[in-house]
């Protein structure tokens, strides 16, 4: 785990993230943690109620007054997931992403130490997904639907039942390219689904 770390920091603090200055500020996290000596990215099936119900997801949400993406995704990691990190394990940021809901997301790049265990918080999340960093490297991910508007929407299809469209599947898709291949890849002009505008 520990040469796929610095890889992976490598390859962040090569890349030139793009910023968005103006929209309504969003922050998630991509969690990195090993579940049975595997490592893999936290993944959430947000609960059947509320804001994005029942959407695959990274945990975060809107920023506070007086936060930054640091603590925003930090502080949501913290309330969905029950991991309490520090901004020592913040390894790096992606481009921000305009969602079609107006929100700007800024994904935060944190590694979990070892031994941390997610705890969903049963008010905002139905469960909690380990997906490997291999899975998100795996032959057919990415793969790609026709919309019906004929352009082309993302699709990350990470397990029998999990497939994840933009932003989510777009932050994954970077973060893949970006910090597992140490490509230089852009996912902003992605198509996302009608239905993640609400």
């Amino acid at each position: 785990m520990l040469q796929r770390v610095d890889e992976i920091r490598r390859n962040l603090a090569g890349f030139a993230r793009r910023e968005i200055a103006d929209g309504r500020r969003a922050a998630v996290a991509v969690t990195i943690y090993e579940r049975g000596g595997i490592p893999g990215v936290l993944v959430v099936k947000r609960a059947p109620k509320g804001l994005n119900a029942g959407q695959w997801a990274l945990p975060g949400g809107k920023l506070e007054p007086g936060e930054d993406a640091y603590t925003a995704a930090l502080r949501e990691l913290e309330e969905e997931a029950g991991l309490t990190l520090d901004l020592h394990t913040v390894i790096g940021r992606l481009d921000d992403i305009a969602t079609s809901s107006k929100f700007v997301i800024t994904p935060v790049v944190v590694l979990a130490p070892p031994g941390s265990r997610p705890r969903r918080d049963p008010r905002e999340i139905a469960s909690l997904h380990h997906v490997p960093l291999e899975r998100l490297t795996a032959a057919g991910v990415p793969r790609w639907a026709t919309a019906p508007d004929g352009g082309e929407l993302l699709q990350m299809p990470l397990r029998h039942d999990m497939v994840i469209h933009a932003p989510t599947g777009a932050i994954l898709l970077q973060f893949a390219e970006v910090a597992l291949r140490g490509r230089d890849t852009r996912v902003a002009d992605l198509l996302q689904p009608d239905w993640t505008k609400s």
